[in-house]
Formats: C-alpha cells, sequence, structure tokens
C-alpha cells in the first residue's frame, strides 16, 4: 500500500515515451508516437478508438516487448519485458478489461503474487486488513473472502482499482475506469485521484467521456491513427479544439431523435419477476410491468443494483425458467427459457460485458459476427463461408470498424472495436425487439453518432428498443420513454418531456416525483434537441 505523501512541491518527470512505434504483422499500429508523464498531475490519453492508446500503455505496462522507441523511468531507459517489471518500475495498470481470476476471492485478486507472508506462509489477517483498507478508501463494503465472480461488473471494476492501489506505484494508468460506474462511484474514483496526485503521482487517464476529461484533467495528449497530434494544457484546449484533433475534422451535429408514431404494441410484460439466485431468493427485478410498441425506445433507468441489467437477461432467457409473469410479444405469450429460444423469437441482447459474455475473444471477427445468426448462412448445416464473411461485411462497414482483416481474432482489437462487433452480431438476426445493455461503453465521440443513427435506422424500421445506459445525456436524448428502477421495481415512468436528469435520479433512489405513469405515451410534439455528447439537460 501506500503511505505518505511525496513532500517535493516542484512536479518531476515519472516517464517518458519516445517515438514508439509498433507493428502487429504488416500493420503498423503505432508511428512515432509520444507521452511524458509527470508527478502530480493527471494526464489524459484522448483519441478514437484503434488510434493506439491502449497499445501505447501495453508497451509502458510490459504487455508487448517488440517496439521501436525509448522508455525512460525516472530519467533512467528501460524497457519492460514483464508486467511484473513493470510493476517493479513504479508502473501499474487498470486495464479496460478487467484482470481478475474469477473463482478467487477478493482479497486474493488484490494481492495476487504479493501475498503478505510471515516465516514463509500466508499472512490471512494482514491480507484480509490490508484488503478491506484499500477498499474502504473506494467506499466499499464487501466480503473480502467471497469469489470475485460473485459480485457485478461495477463492484469488480472498483476491486481491480483497490488492485492497483495496493502496489505502490508512482504511474497510475486507467484505462475507461469509469465504464462500469455510476455517479456516485466515479466520484469517489476523482477523489482517489486527487488524493494519489497529492502523493507524488502521475496518473495517464483515458476516457471517452468529455465531462471526465474537463473535470480532472491538467494535460492531453492525442493520438488519431497511432501517431501523436498534439499535447497541450487541458485549460487550452476546448472540447471543439480537442475533438478536431481526434477526429481530424469538426463534429458539430447534435444527435436527433427522429420524430416517428410508434406502431402497434411489440413488447408487453405483467407482474415479470426473475431470480437469477433461485426462486428461495428475493428476486433481482420484482413484478414489473411495462410495454414498448414498435419503433419506440424505452430507456431503463436506474444506480448500480437497480434490477435492470437482470431484467434483460430474465427476458432473454439467461436465467432458464428462473422467471414468473407474463410476456407478450406481438400479442402473443412467449415463455423466456433459453437464449435461442430469444433468438428465434426475434429479441436480441446486447450484453454489458463484451469480454465475459458478448463476444468469443479467440474467434475471428467474422465468425463472432455471424454467431448469432449461423442459420441463415448454413445451408443443409454446412457453414458458407463466403456468405459469411459477406455478411460480416455488410454490417461492419457502416459502423467504420478498424481492422486488418476480418479473420482477426477479437481479442486483438481495441476495446471499442470489440464493441462494435458485440453490437453488428445482434444485426443480422433482423430482431423486433432489441435489447441493449450500455451499448457506447467505450466507444469513442464519432462512433457513438454513428450508434445513435443506427438506432434511429432500427426503429424506422419497426424494431422496438430497450435501451439501458449509464450516462444520462444519452438515456435523456435517446429515449422516447423511460421507466426508472430501485431496487429490482418500477419507481417512475416519464415522458421524453418530464424527463429531466433530477427526476430521473430522484426515481433512480427510490423517490417517486410525478407518481407512476400510465404504462406507454405517444406524444407527437417537437423533440428537444439534446446533446449526449456534452453535458446533460438541465
Amino acid at each position: 500500500m501506500m503511505n505518505g505523501r511525496d513532500n517535493c512541491p516542484t512536479p518531476r518527470l515519472l516517464a517518458r515515451l519516445g517515438d514508439i512505434t509498433k507493428c502487429f504483422g504488416r500493420a503498423t499500429v503505432l508511428k512515432n508516437a509520444r507521452l511524458e508523464v509527470w508527478s502530480r498531475e493527471v494526464h489524459v490519453l484522448a483519441g478514437e478508438n484503434g488510434a493506439g492508446k491502449s497499445t501505447l500503455i501495453k508497451i509502458l505496462a510490459g504487455v508487448h516487448t517488440e517496439f521501436d522507441g525509448r522508455i525512460e523511468i525516472d530519467g533512467r531507459e528501460v524497457r519492460p519485458q514483464s508486467p511484473w517489471e513493470a510493476n517493479a518500475l513504479g508502473v501499474a495498470v487498470i486495464h479496460q478489461e478487467l484482470s481478475l481470476i474469477g473463482s478467487m476471492t477478493v482479497a486474493d485478486n488484490i494481492f495476487l503474487g504479493r501475498l503478505p507472508t510471515r516465516a514463509g506462509f500466508v499472512c490471512d489477517s494482514t491480507k484480509r486488513g490490508m484488503a478491506l483498507c484499500l477498499l474502504d478508501q473506494l467506499g466499499l463494503e464487501i466480503d473480502v473472502d467471497e469469489p470475485v465472480e460473485q459480485f457485478p461488473i461495477a463492484i469488480q471494476q472498483l476491486i481491480e482499482i483497490a488492485k492497483v492501489l495496493s502496489q505502490n506505484a508512482k504511474v497510475i494508468i486507467m484505462d475507461e475506469p469509469t465504464s462500469a460506474l455510476n455517479a456516485p462511484e466515479a466520484d469517489r474514483l476523482f477523489t482517489l485521484i486527487q488524493s494519489l496526485k497529492e502523493r507524488g503521482c502521475g496518473i495517464v487517464y483515458i476516457s471517452h467521456k468529455m465531462e471526465e476529461i474537463a473535470r480532472i484533467a491538467d494535460r492531453i495528449t492525442v493520438l488519431r491513427d497511432g501517431e501523436w497530434i498534439g499535447t497541450a494544457q487541458a485549460d487550452e484546449l476546448p472540447v471543439a479544439k480537442l475533438i478536431r484533433w481526434m477526429v481530424g475534422r469538426e463534429i458539430n451535429e447534435r444527435f436527433s431523435r427522429h420524430s416517428l408514431r410508434p406502431g402497434k404494441e411489440r413488447l408487453r410484460l405483467e407482474d415479470f419477476s426473475v431470480f437469477p439466485n433461485g426462486f428461495h431468493k428475493k428476486p433481482a427485478a420484482e413484478k414489473v410491468s411495462l410495454a414498448v410498441r414498435a419503433g419506440e425506445i424505452l430507456g431503463l433507468g436506474g444506480l448500480q443494483g437497480s434490477g435492470a441489467s437482470e431484467l434483460f437477461l430474465g427476458l432473454f432467457g439467461s436465467y432458464g425458467r428462473a422467471t414468473r409473469g407474463d410476456v407478450f410479444l406481438d400479442g402473443e405469450p412467449i415463455r423466456p427459457s433459453a437464449p435461442r429460444q430469444s433468438i428465434e423469437n426475434g429479441i436480441a441482447l446486447l450484453t454489458n460485458d463484451r469480454k465475459a459474455t458478448g463476444l468469443v475473444l479467440s474467434m475471428s471477427i467474422a465468425a463472432n459476427t455471424t454467431l448469432a445468426g449461423l442459420k441463415t448462412l448454413s445451408p443443409a448445416g454446412w457453414l458458407h463461408s463466403k456468405r459469411e464473411q459477406m455478411a460480416a461485411d455488410g454490417v461492419l462497414r457502416p459502423m467504420r470498424l478498424q481492422a486488418a482483416s476480418l479473420q482477426m481474432e477479437v481479442g486483438a482489437l481495441s476495446g471499442g472495436n470489440q464493441q462494435k462487433v458485440a453490437i453488428a452480431k445482434w444485426l443480422l438476426t433482423r430482431p423486433r425487439v432489441l435489447l441493449l445493455d450500455e451499448p457506447t461503453r467505450g466507444i469513442d465521440i464519432a462512433t457513438k453518432q454513428i450508434i445513435y443513427e443506427m438506432i434511429n435506422e432500427w426503429t424506422a424500421q419497426g424494431w422496438a428498443v430497450l435501451l439501458i445506459t449509464s450516462e444520462m445525456p444519452e438515456l435523456l436524448a435517446l429515449c422516447d420513454r423511460i421507466a426508472v428502477m430501485h431496487r429490482g421495481r418500477l419507481t417512475a415512468e416519464f415522458t421524453r418531456e418530464q424527463a429531466t436528469p433530477e427526476a430521473v435520479l430522484s426515481a433512480a433512489m427510490g423517490s417517486n416525483p410525478l407518481g407512476r405513469q400510465p404504462s406507454f405515451f405517444h406524444a407527437n410534439d417537437q423533440i428537444p434537441q439534446i446533446d449526449p455528447l456534452a453535458g446533460s439537460r438541465h
């Protein structure tokens, strides 16, 4: 654990990367990239998906060891050959994709490879005490003897952060650390970052969220297509200029939800409950009743643990028959009992964890993209490889996937490009109902706009969309209605005109500021222009 403070009031150079070039086969992903990290600063590393950000920090962290260029840490040239060597040099990374071992306890994960010992034996009491102290800094009260896999992804993200804090690092790299955190959890993280700065640490922070960059950045470095574009003080780089550096052009367009008259009722839930831990335990979603019509976007708001994600999984059949209540699809009763059945019924689910449940990382891009729609590409049970390649290319091309080939393993892509593949996988199934759980997590600004327009197109084709997003501006901008959940139950429902950040957050915390509304609204009033890429509407 880190103790004490850096008593030197003057910032010092902790790490410098110069002229870093990295190739994967014939693809050059970094070309003469550079980055400097000083003590007492948050240095934001910005750029679109595929710009080379993750590759650059993996080189500093000893994950990629074959590259051209120079690394200096504390003024000494180094070339870490493994993450262990990088840790010994004072470099620690919170990767976008978590590196926890699900079957091991929280405490064992935090001190993996560095367990405290006494006389050659692991000192369990010391390990537990240190783990509890670290988690307390993050405002997290959990049983450190429980396996990590028992906790939701947001809690796992905080455990990953605690693991890095235990390494006494000078340079701490955070790659999209708030992607799975709600607002209060993110606030605690920002308070912790300020504390780390005061101790003399240098923070390299990667985020696509403009409000986060504006809030915590001291300096910003931008990469585009693997090349260094520029470095500037945060107050000298306004949002418009930052975006221009990132994408090479102006992006001034605000998202506009197309004003559509919804069609017939597509999906209805009546007293629907989900029991992921068995019928003897409290349901994660309890007696939920809602309806969504063709061409409509219904948002599900709520804080971590609201039950919204479990509602989606239960509706998709991921918990088998561990549900109660009634589900009607186009007026016909159905009983979700397996994902395969749901896909055949025209229900698709984009999960919030692409690594664990969205993709098969060892398979190719093409194979992942067609995984849910193989039936249409496999006449007589034989996969038609050329047809598969054409189908994958057809859905991925509009999403501007950055990949050398569709035969690349998905695991070799950046997080944002993996998300594009995870979304594309469901387009080939031509669903009637699309369940989107955090569809823009880890996606850059330009790609977010692409996804927003695609959602408009899907609803224009008559798809019904149910959406979960932790970004309030996105929730307000995209949705025709918002139903809010708190501890498994619906607490309020808002029309587009009624929904404000204050009202939605109040309902998410258990209050019902407007009273429960009727099951659905279909006003044709002018849709307000809300920018999900900027701040919230007030």
